[in-house]
């Protein structure tokens, strides 16, 4: 009996083109994390794109979907860091000091929740500008709630990372915007 010749090249062949399909996109995301590493120091090449990988569909992505996905991203870690802090709130063994600088970093992450909802939508319009003042806030929001702990000698932040992690996502929204403003321009 001979085997079906018409479906072996196709089962040799599918799987290569997958393979080239998913270098593409870690080849956007390589480059979109090169170029927005070496044009601003705030963001980590590493970073950047671990964070980029991690996110569905980001390697078969275009610069314009991974500027989406950078915005779920960020949007996804201020919420996150939101309800961390509530739950921290909940401890009762925190001082009056970091009692509210946590009750002011709550403030500040609520609020960067709705900034990042707004960036999206004004992303998907293609208002690069607005979308990037909305992000700006966030990053801002992230700097406001680490420089609250540092104003008090010995106060120690229980945010340090999520503060860094929500600037840097931030930053990298904003460059990738930048990237997809001047491609569209």
């Amino acid at each position: 009996m001979k085997p079906c010749s018409s479906f072996t090249p196709l089962a040799f062949i599918l799987p290569f083109l997958i393979m080239i399909e998913a270098t593409e996109g870690q080849s956007l995301i390589n480059s979109t994390c090169k170029t927005s590493a070496i044009n601003d120091p705030n963001i980590n090449y590493d970073f950047c794109t671990t964070s980029l990988q991690a996110a569905p569909a980001s390697r078969c992505a275009t610069l314009q979907g991974l500027g989406a996905i950078s915005i779920r991203l960020i949007r996804d870690n201020v919420t996150d860091t939101r309800c961390y802090v509530e739950q921290l709130m909940k401890n009762q063994r925190w001082d009056p000091y970091t009692r509210q600088c946590l009750s002011d970093c709550f403030e500040l992450f609520s609020d960067a929740v709705s900034s990042v909802e707004e960036a999206m939508r004004y992303y998907r319009v293609k208002r690069f500008d607005d979308a990037n003042v909305q992000i700006s806030s966030v990053m801002d929001a992230a700097t406001t709630c680490e420089d609250g702990f540092e104003e008090k000698g010995g106060a120690v932040s229980p945010l340090t990372k999520r503060n860094n992690d929500t600037f840097q996502l931030s930053a990298v929204v904003l460059s990738v915007v930048h990237m997809v403003q001047a491609g569209s321009g």
